[in-house]
């Protein structure tokens, strides 16, 4: 077996997303930084009725830089100059009781700030800063890739950079896990939510450390030390956004669509 097959081989089959599509995007030249965190670090920032998602005994907290590129409204065109930029998240993995998987987000920075306002109007973290990427270099096989942030309000920042490996395949089960993500958890006017997502396989690639010095984890309240055990690359992936859910928590009856 090919490393492609047996790629798609671990990989779970995307959902269909429940009508109406609400925004299209690719997420390129991403970089995943994940570390082993104990569940009880991860449990209280999960939100009602949700719990940490484990692998191999552990939650995982993971430091994530992409570039977002047209991002648009439904299945409509990118909206330009406000459609792409730069992201850097800290985000955690979650789980309903049912088996639904995906993250939890503890502060998302972007370099748009009109993008920051919209999103915190509807209660997702993100924070306005400024990041530069480190852009690829084509040739030589030793490239970084990476993001440095800082943000504009109290001063925590980040900068990171791996070198791909682009002939090592990331196919363990680990890094499926970590990146096989569908949807986020969060919530909104006091209710948690499910905003789900599809997309492809990633284009996965094991990548060694070339800097880091990080700030956002800390900040978000997740305590790590040394390097971080997962670091993976990937060029990108297309994805769809579907429309929200509410989570049914204990103690509250089944409700409708968010």
């Amino acid at each position: 077996m090919d490393h492609r097959s047996r790629a798609a081989s671990l990989w779970p089959g995307p959902p269909e997303l429940p009508p109406p599509v609400i925004m299209d995007q690719r997420w390129a030249e991403a970089v995943f930084l994940h570390w082993r965190i104990p569940e009880e670090a991860a449990a209280r920032f999960m939100p009602a009725g949700v719990q940490p998602d484990l692998f191999d005994g552990s939650s995982w907290v993971g430091l994530i830089g992409f570039r977002m590129e047209g991002a648009g409204i439904g299945r409509g065109p990118g909206i330009p100059y406000l459609g792409s930029f730069n992201e850097v998240n800290v985000r955690l993995y979650s789980r309903e009781p049912d088996g639904t998987r995906g993250v939890v987000f503890l502060s998302l920075d972007a370099d748009r700030l009109p993008v920051v306002l919209a999103a915190r109007a509807a209660e997702i973290p993100y924070v306005w800063s400024r990041i530069r990427r480190f852009q690829p270099v084509p040739g030589p096989p030793d490239s970084a890739v990476g993001y440095s942030v800082r943000r504009f309000r109290q001063g925590a920042g980040s900068s990171f950079a791996v070198v791909a490996q682009p002939g090592a395949a990331a196919e363990d089960p680990l890094s499926v896990f970590l990146t096989a993500r569908f949807g986020l958890h969060g919530t909104f006017r006091g209710r948690s939510i499910y905003i789900p997502n599809t997309h492809g396989p990633w284009p996965l690639h094991a990548a060694s450390l070339h800097h880091l010095e990080d700030g956002l984890v800390a900040a978000a309240g997740i305590s790590v030390s040394g390097p971080p055990e997962s670091v993976l690359y990937s060029p990108g992936v297309r994805t769809q956004f579907g429309r929200p859910r509410l989570v049914h928590s204990p103690g509250r009856s089944a409700g409708g669509k968010a």
